[in-house]
């Protein structure tokens, strides 16, 4: 479904996915199937999306963003992909920026050029991600840092891998947090 107020170039978008009014997608970008583009969003042409994305209202994805399956993209987050802006400069190629699967970005957070945010990572809402981000991991805060840990079914957990709310105790398989 694409909105009649949106302006989508390309020809390049997956099977039930959906973008909403007043959004601008560029011809050369990429995006899966069943993705949902909120309103007010703007989409560059060296960018790929993966399926089951969720990318809510105000966000701008720039050249060099590489976004896996579903990953959610909280209202107003922005991403950068220039290190040295300057008026009038304009890069020839781009850093990539890359969002793992199932990734989750809170709202306002700010995610700097050149990072990887790992696969089930969530960013704080507002926070200002500087460096890559591990699998499995909560980041939050100005700048990011590592807060915490989150499972693959959303449990999080705290520094020492312990759930509070439910009083169980986790280990780290690899990278990935299992009941001890």
């Amino acid at each position: 479904m694409i909105h009649p107020l949106s302006e989508v170039l390309t020809q390049n978008i997956g099977e039930g996915t959906a973008v909403w009014q007043f959004s601008v997608v560029l011809p050369g970008a990429v995006i899966g199937s069943n993705c949902n583009v909120n309103c007010h969003c703007f989409i560059e042409n060296d960018v790929v999306i993966g399926n089951n994305v969720t990318v809510k209202s105000g966000v701008q994805l720039w050249d060099g963003l590489r976004v896996e399956d579903n990953v959610f993209i909280g209202p107003n987050v922005t991403f950068t992909n220039d290190r040295v802006p300057r008026s009038k400069v304009y890069l020839e190629t781009h850093a990539h920026t890359t969002l793992k699967d199932h990734a989750s970005i809170g709202a306002n957070a700010t995610v700097l050029v050149g990072v990887t945010i790992g696969s089930y990572a969530l960013i704080g809402a507002g926070s200002v991600v500087t460096k890559d981000v591990p699998a499995y991991t909560v980041w939050y805060g100005n700048p990011a840092r590592h807060r915490g840990y989150i499972t693959g079914d959303s449990v999080l957990l705290d520094m020492k891998l312990f759930d509070k709310k439910n009083n169980i105790q986790y280990v780290l398989d690899g990278d990935k947090p299992v009941k001890k």
